[in-house]
């Protein structure tokens, strides 16, 4: 999956704020993707001209929608919409990305998956080095 707009299709983040631009691999249990969008003066979640690496939590759970919604495509039918109920265990080793040349790398892997919640592991990566990782939880909306 090359485009943000094969992507977009998968979650419901779009425009801009849909973060991720390809899908490098993914199986059943985990993802890679790859992203230039954090050196975008017009990115969405900027302010005062920078990008703050908390924002990399985004990207985690971007990633997570990602898998999701591969999944259930391939199961026939479309991820459930869901919110970020929880984040554990987050680190980040630099205060902010915008300055960061290349891609970023984003992993995700599937620690928990049931009806309406599921738990990730995230890392965020840029050449090789790791700026963010974390644990997250999301619950279907009860829309």
């Amino acid at each position: 999956m090359r485009t943000r707009e094969a992507i977009a299709a998968l979650i419901p983040h779009q425009g801009s704020m849909c973060l991720w631009e390809e899908v490098a691999e993914w199986d059943e249990a985990s993802i890679v993707l790859l992203s230039h969008g954090h050196r975008d003066p017009a990115h969405p979640l900027r302010r005062d001209g920078r990008l703050h690496a908390v924002h990399l939590c985004e990207y985690g759970a971007q990633a997570m929608a990602v898998h999701g919604g591969l999944l259930a495509v391939r199961a026939g039918g479309a991820a459930k919409p869901g919110v970020l109920v929880a984040l554990r265990g987050v680190r980040l080793h630099r205060a902010r990305i915008d300055d960061l040349a290349g891609a970023l790398e984003g992993r995700a892997r599937q620690l928990a998956a049931g009806a309406d919640s599921w738990q990730y592991e995230f890392e965020i990566a840029h050449q090789g080095r790791l700026v963010a990782s974390g644990r997250a939880a999301v619950m279907a909306r009860g829309d």
